[in-house]
């Protein structure tokens, strides 16, 4: 029996916490011979239970990039004494030099630049963070990633053996509450975005063609799903001051409300630049809805041909992908059929199964030192 430590103080956050909590929900069915302790955030304990004898929590109270993670977790590590840590993001001490394996989700933050924090503070950041992908990537026994490209592009990017690096697919699950109808959105027709509104996620380019669209469709609207933050209130007033009407700006969606939407969008629109996996348009076809997406990165491995494909960077190539599945009920019925199939391809379990597989071969040394 081995003693792992799994990272779970992205819990709660958007992305990697769903990442988090099916993977600990589908490792307590898999494996009753290890025994786990989950490191979470103070704030978290409450959020997750173990339902597997072999899996405790242990509150772990230094933040990402912090000093604190650096020493103290280092040290509280040390103290654990695992025979294995899955690091569930980049963000680890880098001195640590037990065994571990780093989930790494993309490579977007090394990138793009948020313009809602200060420029300076963030090059720091951002440069701080680049670093410790390259050291987290080579000092790992192995990486796990979600996708095809994003281990391709960690392998160039940290200049490793890309044989440390297995893919395990995320996966997609339709909402179990009833869907909750939104009165002002009732009898109206609309294309929806889920999720974050960072310069990756293009919503600028998005708002730009959808603008042109209403000159065709004057009665079409644009939903923008997620939580109100800077960037979101900074493209709202942008909006009012351009006069620009019928866009959304939904803020948070509990379950329910969003399974509406899905259910009654003309098209999800997927315009990001960048992804590891795309997990929000999946959702959008487990929930029957058509999906318009991006080429860009990963998209087209993740999605297949369950998408209506466009060129982020070129407006008029977005126009075109939309408008074609709102005047074509034909290719949004296939697209509902193919997204379906599309879904079903991907399942936690698996991931789970990947992932305890790779444990193993840790465990036992047997993957390859990189190159």
């Amino acid at each position: 029996m081995s003693n792992i430590v799994i990272d779970g103080r992205e819990l709660t956050a958007t992305g990697t916490g769903t990442y988090l909590k099916h993977l600990l929900s589908e490792l307590q069915q898999l494996d009753r011979t290890n025994s786990y302790v989950v490191l979470l955030k103070p704030k978290d304990m409450e959020d997750w239970q173990p339902t597997n004898k072999n899996f405790t929590k242990v509150g772990c109270s230094y933040k990402e990039f912090t000093f604190g993670e650096q020493i103290g977790l280092r040290k509280q590590l040390k103290h654990l004494q695992p025979d294995l840590v899955h690091f569930a993001m980049v963000q680890q001490p880098v001195l640590y030099r037990g065994r571990t394996i780093t989930t790494m989700h993309d490579l977007t933050t090394a990138r793009f630049r948020n313009p809602s924090k200060n420029w300076l503070v963030f090059i720091i950041k951002q440069a701080l963070y680049k670093w410790v992908n390259r050291i987290a990537a080579r000092k790992s026994k192995a990486i796990l990633t979600p996708s095809a490209f994003v281990k391709d592009d960690v392998a160039r990017f940290a200049r490793i053996n890309s044989r440390k690096i297995t893919v395990t697919y995320l996966a997609a699950d339709k909402i179990t509450e009833a869907p909750e109808a939104i009165s002002e959105l009732e009898g109206k027709s609309y294309v929806m975005y889920v999720g974050r509104p960072q310069p990756h996620k293009n919503l600028s380019r998005l708002v730009e063609a959808f603008v042109q669209l209403r000159q065709q469709y004057p009665e079409l609207h644009l939903v923008l799903v997620g939580k109100r933050d800077a960037l979101y209130r900074r493209l709202d007033k942008q909006l009012q001051n351009q006069a620009i009407k019928n866009v959304h700006f939904m803020g948070f969606m509990n379950d329910g409300q969003l399974r509406w939407l899905y259910e009654h969008t003309k098209a999800y629109v997927f315009p990001s630049l960048s992804e590891g996996f795309g997990l929000p348009g999946l959702e959008a076809m487990a929930h029957d809805a058509p999906v318009v997406s991006s080429n860009a990165t990963c998209l087209p491995e993740i999605y297949g041909d369950a998408a209506e494909y466009f060129d982020p960077l070129d407006v008029k190539a977005m126009i075109k992908a939309i408008a074609k599945v709102i005047d074509d009920d034909k290719r949004a019925d296939q697209l509902r059929s193919l997204g379906k199939k599309q879904v079903a391809t991907y399942s936690w379990q698996r991931t789970a199964e990947q992932t305890l597989a790779v444990y193993k071969r840790v465990l036992n040394d047997e993957l390859p030192p990189a190159a």
